[in-house]
């Protein structure tokens, strides 16, 4: 087995449990390898921190698996990596629709897998990982006994670790061209596993999606950025009075709407627009509504473009806190982990004081507890959540 020497103070974030190994972190490297096989980590007094996979076409050279210096990389470390992550996950409630296994914040970086009914979606989005697919694909079928197991391997991130982009059945196909019928919150929605964003469903926002009920009761709502109509569906199916659910994307609209009928809601108005655009207009017409809620994509996924991405944020809620009513509530969230806390915090700030309003915290949330953070590894803390009054 090939060993990664780190250089001189370059072994104390990893020592102290983050799994990435940078190439530039390295002094030495001992022995032979090939991409994708497993690597001692030690610091620079040879004393071992790691086991891991390992890459050179990847800046991050290696992922540590274990720390465990007897732990070896087979199929009964999945099983029981796996098995950990489902009882996490089972012990907090979750059952039947959930993410089964976060990457990092499970101790197996770049593996994502989403149970949606009795179907499993997962991604592997590192070379190292992507080798161990078909193991992983085995201890799915033994723990889950799903119906099918997809990859939605059709992400550009693999390309950076010298991976093509690919989708497909890792086990016996089945008709998933009518999507799968999922619960959530006791709304119904359609997911499509084979086509819809990262692996069809976004269940980072399951439990923010439950805390907007009392906001959005008896009023009028402008979800912005519905994408599949998650939080117009809550809005409307919690008592809301009018939703207006906005999205650029014609197929996003279609596919809200499916989820609208499928619940049996006729008080929700889609609009395909650009949302930066349909709220400047409407700001200048003076529209208000008693609720807005903002849940764009990620405007940044790196570091370098991150004052852009901020100049964004403060945008789209600065217009959004000028069409909420005095008294109303403004739902606003960020989904890049480059976005910190503080900073999303003071780009709301400074929001608020160019639009010359007041903001009273009502409600902070991170993502799911079936997605968790890990305080050493400062990337699964990526959503942030703000349920604000605007006075």
């Amino acid at each position: 087995m090939a060993q990664i020497i780190l250089a001189p103070q370059k072994a104390r974030r990893i020592e102290n449990g983050h799994p990435w190994v940078y190439d530039n972190e390295v002094q030495q490297i001992n022995g032979k390898y090939q991409n994708g096989d497993i690597v001692e980590v030690l610091n620079h007094k040879k004393q071992f921190i790691g086991k891991g996979y390992i890459n050179n076409k990847s800046h991050i050279l290696v992922r540590l698996l274990t720390r465990n210096p007897k732990e070896n990389i087979d199929k009964q470390f999945f099983y029981k990596r796996i098995q950990e992550a489902i009882q996490y996950r089972q012990l907090q409630g979750f059952t039947d629709t959930y993410r089964v296994v976060f990457g990092e914040a499970d101790f197996l970086p770049a593996l994502v897998i989403d149970k949606f009914g009795d179907v499993v979606v997962l991604q592997t989005l590192s070379f190292g990982m992507d080798g161990f697919k078909p193991i992983i694909t085995e201890v799915l079928q033994e723990l889950l006994q799903p119906k099918a197991i997809y990859e939605r391997n059709d992400v550009p991130v693999r390309e950076l670790e010298g991976l093509s982009q690919q989708t497909g059945f890792l086990t016996a196909p089945i008709d998933l061209s009518k999507g799968v019928l999922i619960k959530e919150n006791g709304f119904s929605f359609n997911i499509d596993v084979l086509e819809g964003q990262k692996t069809g469903y976004f269940l980072d926002q399951t439990a923010n999606r439950a805390a907007i009920a009392p906001f959005v009761k008896d009023k009028t709502v402008l979800d912005c950025f519905c994408h599949t109509g998650s939080f117009a569906v809550h809005a409307a199916g919690y008592g809301a009075k009018q939703v207006t659910a906005l999205d650029i994307s014609e197929h996003a609209i279609q596919s809200a709407q499916k989820n609208a009928a499928l619940n049996g809601l006729t008080n929700i108005e889609f609009v395909t627009a650009n949302a930066f655009d349909a709220l400047k207009e409407w700001t200048a017409e003076k529209r208000q509504f008693d609720t807005v809620i903002l849940d764009p994509p990620a405007f940044t996924k790196s570091r370098q473009t991150i004052n852009n991405a901020l100049r964004g944020y403060k945008e789209i809620n600065l217009r959004g806190m000028k069409l909420v009513k005095k008294g109303g509530f403004l739902i606003t969230c960020t989904c890049s982990h480059f976005v910190t806390p503080e900073l999303f915090r003071k780009t709301l700030q400074e929001a608020a004081q160019d639009a010359g309003v007041f903001i009273r915290e009502v409600t902070f949330m991170p993502q799911g507890k079936d997605h968790p953070i890990l305080w050493n590894v400062e990337e699964t803390l990526y959503l942030k959540f703000y349920i604000l009054q605007v006075l």
